[in-house]
C-alpha cells in the first residue's frame, strides 16, 4: 500500500492542469489506524529491513506526497494514527469530523518514530504536541487537535465541508495554487526561511500570465474573475 500510494503520489503533477484537488480519506469510517501490526515480525526485528522500510517505502511514499503541486485536502473521520497521522501531514489542509481521533502511539510498540516520517509530522504539528504524542502515546481528541493547529477545521460533516473546500480551490487558479505550494515547500525546507535567487526568478514569472492579468482587470471592473481554461 505504502509503494501504491507513493506511486499514485508521484503521478499527480502530470494530470495538471486538469486536476485542481485531490481529496485524501480513509475507506470504512477511518482515515487509517495505522500499520498492520501483524506484519512487523517480518521486516522489525533486523535493522537493514527495518530501514528500508521506514526509509526506502513509508518515507519514499510520505516525500512524493507532500512533494505534489496538486492542492491535498484530508477528509479525517475516526481514526488518524501512526502512518495515518503522518499522510495528513503531508495535506494543505487538515478537514475533521468531530468523533476524529490523533496519535502516534509507537512507544507502546517499544520503538520509536523514524526521523524522516517524524521531521514531516513536525513540520505540520509542532514540537511540543509532537512530543506530547509520542512521549505519552497519547491520542488527540478533535478539539484538541484543532486548538493545537494539527487542523484547520472541526465539523460535523466533514465529506460536505472537504468537497466545499476542493471546489473554492478550483474556482482559483491552478498556477498560483502550485506557485504557493512552491514557496510554502521552498521555505519550509531552508533553516532561516530563506528562497534562493534562482526560485525567487521562478516565482515571478507569473508577471505576465493570463490568470494575473485576468485577476485584476476582473477587480478592477467589478465583476468575477474567469479562470476556467487556465493553462498552468
Amino acid at each position: 500500500m505504502w509503494r501504491e500510494l507513493g506511486e499514485r503520489a508521484a503521478g499527480l503533477d502530470a494530470l495538471l492542469p486538469a486536476l485542481h484537488a485531490v481529496i485524501v480519506r480513509g475507506e470504512g469510517g477511518d482515515f487509517a489506524a495505522g500499520a498492520d501490526i501483524a506484519e512487523f515480525p517480518a521486516f522489525r526485528f533486523d535493522a537493514a529491513t527495518l530501514r528500508d522500510y521506514h526509509e526506502g517505502m513509508v518515507a519514499t511514499a510520505l516525500t512524493a506526497l507532500r512533494g505534489s503541486d496538486v492542492p491535498l485536502v484530508a477528509l479525517i473521520e475516526g481514526a488518524c494514527i501512526g502512518g495515518g497521522l503522518e499522510v495528513a501531514a503531508c495535506c494543505d489542509l487538515r478537514i475533521a469530523e468531530r468523533g476524529a481521533r490523533f496519535g502516534v502511539p509507537v512507544a507502546r510498540l517499544g520503538f520509536p518514530m523514524a526521523p524522516d516520517e517524524l521531521a514531516i509530522v513536525l513540520a505540520a504539528v509542532g514540537r511540543d504536541t509532537v512530543a506530547e504524542m509520542l512521549l505519552e502515546a497519547r491520542l488527540l481528541d478533535a478539539a484538541t487537535a484543532l486548538q493545537r493547529g494539527l487542523v484547520q477545521r472541526v465539523v460535523d460533516d466533514a465529506h460536505a465541508e472537504a468537497r466545499a473546500t476542493a471546489l473554492r480551490i478550483a474556482d482559483l487558479p491552478i498556477s498560483v495554487a502550485r506557485a504557493n505550494k512552491r514557496s510554502l515547500r521552498q521555505l519550509r525546507r531552508s533553516a532561516h526561511w530563506h528562497v534562493d535567487e534562482a526560485e525567487r526568478v521562478a516565482h515571478f514569472s507569473y508577471a505576465d500570465s493570463a490568470a494575473h492579468r485576468e485577476g485584476v482587470a476582473a477587480f478592477l471592473a467589478q465583476r468575477a474573475p474567469r479562470f476556467k481554461g487556465e493553462a498552468a
